[in-house]
This record gives structure tokens, sequence and C-alpha cells, in this order.
């Protein structure tokens, strides 16, 4: 189902519906911060998702993680996969930014936890990175640790999308990419409802598989245009959260299922794309310290889990969408240029529209 409402500004893909601000943001607790660098030949910068409120090292979440397909340098997933939770909030950046915002929730976990490394264990940093080379200049290493600071206090329920954090000079299927975000709200059984939100660094996609609620949209902008050629070369990150109670191995089988709202969108998961998704959930935390109480509670029955992995296929394709739509048009390092896609095609509701699409 596609709605094409002028008053609605993007595309709407799926048949579930969207929590209050179509964001992950909608699952309780869950906040998103932007620091942006936007100047000349710097197009980059940090966004930070925080799971809940409190101190995420003492109140670990859980959490899975997929690789889709494995081009990546990201940080923190062999602990992930091993321990199933998390215990930083979640840093999005360049590629070569990494090491610079790893440290940076290093010392502000030591610094909230001076135990961490002596009377306790070591803090496991996590970060996930895109390249954004056509447009930023990444040899010259402009986030700081400050930046990533910065991120994390700037964020709240409501967020900026598009060109702006992490998704600064981040490029998709040959337009302006970035940060996009949704939600869909699942009734697993009469008076039971859960909501998946979805976020994403989108810099992946050849435009001629372009696809919008499955109408081929790219395919027939390229025929009007002089499109890229090549190989795939992008990476795309997925982060689903929900307020399902699920283990961590549940939440890596809803984290595989934004494979599905991916690929909805035309990306096969080339070979040089580095697609991972995570997923987690903030119905408990688990504890640090083995004094403390283990969580106690009932998991979600498996015979109950369709209805979210279809809320996180859809939101997934949602935030795709929202990414591209939610941009603007950027001019970066020697030149280059990323047009928004409501920029080079202001007239995309006729397009989705036509009878002989």
């Amino acid at each position: 189902m596609t709605n094409i409402d002028s008053a609605f500004p993007m595309p709407r893909v799926g048949r579930l519906p969207s929590g209050a601000r179509d964001a992950i943001s909608d699952v309780a607790g869950v906040t998103v911060g932007h620091l942006t660098l936007a100047d000349g030949d710097c197009q980059t910068g940090v966004t930070v998702v925080r799971p809940h409120a409190g101190n995420v090292y003492t109140d670990k979440v859980p959490a899975a993680a997929s690789v889709i397909n494995g081009f990546g340098k990201s940080i923190g997933l062999v602990q992930v996969s091993e321990l199933g939770v998390l215990e930083t909030p979640i840093a999005l950046t360049n590629t070569f930014g990494v090491g610079t915002v790893a440290n940076a929730q290093i010392r502000q976990a030591v610094a909230a936890n001076p135990q961490i490394g002596r009377e306790w264990a070591t803090v496991n940093p996590l970060v996930f990175e895109c390249n954004d080379g056509y447009l930023n200049d990444i040899q010259a290493l402009a986030v700081s640790e400050a930046d990533y600071l910065a991120a994390y206090e700037a964020a709240n329920v409501d967020f900026a999308q598009g060109a702006v954090g992490a998704g600064r000079g981040m490029s998709s299927f040959s337009f302006k990419g970035g940060i996009g975000s949704a939600s869909r709200v699942a009734e697993i059984q009469p008076g039971q409802r859960y909501t998946v939100g979805a976020l994403v660094l989108s810099n992946f996609g050849r435009l001629p598989l372009l696809t919008i609620a499955g109408r081929p949209f790219g395919k027939r902008f390229a025929e009007q245009q002089a499109s890229e050629t090549g190989p795939e070369k992008g990476s795309i990150i997925l982060l689903l959260a929900t307020d399902a109670p699920l283990d961590a191995r549940q939440l890596g089988r809803l984290s595989l299922r934004a494979a599905a709202g991916l690929a909805r969108t035309g990306s096969v998961y080339g070979h040089g794309s580095g697609d991972i998704a995570m997923a987690f959930s903030t119905a408990y935390t688990v504890p640090h310290q083995a004094e403390r109480a283990m969580p106690a509670g009932a998991m979600l029955h498996e015979a109950r889990i369709d209805k979210l992995f279809e809320a996180a296929a859809e939101a997934c394709e949602q935030a795709i969408v929202a990414a591209l739509w939610r941009a603007e048009t950027v001019h970066g390092r020697d030149g280059h240029v990323r047009q928004a896609i409501t920029d080079a095609i202001p007239d995309w509701q006729q397009w989705l529209m036509a009878r002989d699409f």
C-alpha cells in the first residue's frame, strides 16, 4: 500500500499503523541526538541513539545484531553477539571517525563509572559507520570526541532527519541520503500492541534499482539521466528498537528482518556494501552487578513474533524512504553535489501515481 497524499511529505509504504511521531522515539525511552559538521569540504557528523535516559553500563539493554553484508568497520559487534547486551549508547559516524567516537564513549562511561577497567570489567563501545567520502573530506578526520558528547547531550524524542548528524555526507541511489526514521505498531493479539521503531544511516543503492512501494521509481528516472554505473559500494546501518519483551536470541531474529525492508527499496546487499542491522528491547534492563536481581518477566512467545517481523520490515523500508525525502541538497568536497530527491524530481507524486509506471 502506498499513500500518495499532497499533505504527506513523502510516500508512505506498508499497511501497519505508525506511532505518533513515525520515528524510533515512538518506543518509550529512546532518544536521538545529532552533531552536524557542514563547512565546505567538511560534510559529516555524529548521531547518537540512547536506549534509555539512565546509565546504560549499569543497566544494560538486551540487543543483537545481524551482519547482512560485512563490508564495514564497526566497533563492538563481537561482544554484543557474545553477551547479548548494549552497555553504551549507539553511535553513528563516518568510517574514519569510528576510533575517535569509541574513545569518547569509553571516557564517558569511565567518568560515570570509575570502577570500569579496575574493580569492574572494561566497557564495550558501540560505533557504526558508513563512508561519506564522496561529499566529505574524510581524510581530514574532522570528527572529535566533543562532537560525540554534543550529539549525546542533544538527544531528544523529536529530532531532525535527512542530511544531519552522521547522515550529513551520505548518498543513496545517486541522491542525497542520510538519517531516516519510522515506526510501526504491531497488534500481537486483541489488546496487546507493541511498537517497533527504526533508524537508518542510509548510504547505499544504485539508481536503476530504486524501488518505492514496489514501483521501479529509479529505473524510470535513470532512463532520463546519465546515472552512475558500476557495482554497489555503499552501506547502510539499520537500528531497530522495540518495547516488546524479547530476549537476545529473539532480537537477533528481529534484526534479520530489517533486511526484508532493505531489499524492498532495491538493495541486493552488494559486494562492497556494509549492511548491518541491530535490534534492542526497552522492555527490561540487565544489571551489571551480580548482587542485583535479574529481571523476571515472560518473553513474547515465538508463535506470536511474526507481527513484529512485519513491523520491522515496514519500519526499515519507511525509514529509508524518509532518509531520501527529508534530505536537502548538499555541496561537498571538490565540487561534488548530491541532490535531494525532492529537488531532482519535484513532481515525484505524479510519477508514483502514473498509470504507465
